[in-house]
């Protein structure tokens, strides 16, 4: 899937679905599949953000392989470069298909961080009480991933993005306990009165628990690590002095 909320440019490769997510909530038809039909969540896109659409293709797809990439990021190219994206070449789904041979779950390049943890990058960035609930449901839920979910957030590094690609059956175990602990979380958070940023917090605590799931799973999942390619690029300098207003100045 690639997860998008605007009108793009889409690659030319049949393996690649791009679904409007959040469709429930927008007035604009983009003329592609949208996340609103058969078992959905769409109209919780404003808090759970890409979420939507790997919830939407848990319930209602029945692909043998199940990804998500985004509108504008995708992975870099590995053997075959023909698909391009605005110019630039991202990875076929024929080469990600043929990695499954050899692996189960394809995820992006870790991000690591210099100062922070995970967890203390958390807390700066968003609000240090919305990850203590988690935790505190995991202990509920599932306290076999305790010990996960600290090798992670006491880590410098991890995965983002929620970008992923892997078969059926990995993908409904990951999404089944991903949601159990999301719909438990936002039964107790205030995020109705959070600002929009803050508010996509189960967007953002999602791509930690894909991290605390692959720990935690490392020993019955081969797993391959592939660089990201943002379509758009990234302004670094722009990147760190937000990085420092989340840190240091009031969270919007």
């Amino acid at each position: 899937m690639i997860a998008t909320y605007k009108e793009y440019s889409f690659p030319d490769d049949k393996g690649y679905k791009p679904i409007h997510v959040g469709k429930d909530l927008e007035l604009n038809d983009l003329g592609i599949c949208g996340d609103n039909s058969g078992d959905n969540i769409s109209f919780l896109n404003k808090s759970f953000s890409e979420l939507t659409g790997i919830y939407w293709a848990w319930k209602n797809n029945e692909s043998d392989y199940v990804g998500l990439v985004h509108y504008r990021r995708y992975f870099k190219p590995i053997i075959d470069r023909s698909v391009i994206v605005k110019g630039k070449g991202v990875a076929s789904s024929k080469d990600l298909l043929n990695l499954t041979k050899n692996y189960d779950v394809i995820i992006p390049r870790r991000r690591c961080y210099v100062v922070d943890t995970i967890q203390s990058h958390y807390n700066n960035a968003h609000y240090e009480h919305d990850l203590k609930a988690l935790e505190a449901i995991i202990a509920e839920c599932c306290p076999e991933y305790l010990t996960s979910f600290g090798v992670v957030m006491n880590g410098r590094c991890m995965s983002p993005y929620n970008i992923f690609f892997m078969n059926k059956e990995n993908f409904s175990s990951y999404c089944s306990w991903l949601f159990q602990l999301l719909f438990k979380l936002e039964k107790v958070l205030p995020y109705k009165n959070y600002p929009p940023y803050q508010g996509r917090v189960f967007g953002f605590l999602a791509e930690r628990l894909f991290n605390v799931w692959l720990e935690h799973n490392k020993y019955k999942l081969k797993i391959k690590r592939l660089p990201i390619k943002n379509i758009e690029g990234e302004n670094l300098l722009l990147k760190g002095i937000a990085l420092l207003k989340r840190k240091y100045l009031v969270r919007k």
